[in-house]
């Protein structure tokens, strides 16, 4: 399974960006999703997470301001990213954990990781 990440690229301060993480199989059944962020010398770190049960958590310096939602028809997750700031710039990595049935019948469990998209918010 690969994560396919995109959306970013330059914001405004006060703008929007919404990025995307689709899944390469479709029958990738998508349990967990986190999205993380990577500032230039800062350590990773975790921005949102929506749970199998539909439950979301942010960090303390993006709530009220980003949201993290998914397409089940899509296989996608997205984050919907609103009032940007300059401290918001960073690469942005979803991950993902779940299940597929592979060609043998066996249940593929793991968590994949998307390639890293790069937010820049800058006037």
């Amino acid at each position: 399974v690969q994560l396919q990440a995109s959306g970013g690229g330059l914001g405004q301060p006060g703008g929007s960006l919404r990025l995307s993480c689709a899944a390469s199989r479709i029958d990738f059944s998508i349990n967990h999703v986190d999205w993380y962020r990577q500032a230039p010398g800062k350590q990773r770190e975790l921005v949102a997470t929506l749970t199998s049960g539909g439950s979301t958590n942010y960090a303390d310096s993006v709530k009220g301001r980003f949201t993290i939602s998914r397409d089940n028809a899509k296989n996608t997750v997205y984050l919907q990213m609103n009032s940007l700031k300059p401290e918001d710039t960073a690469v942005y990595y979803c991950s993902a954990d779940g299940h597929y049935y592979n060609n043998r019948g066996e249940d593929v469990v793991g968590r994949y990781w998307g390639q890293g998209t790069l937010v820049t918010v800058s006037s």
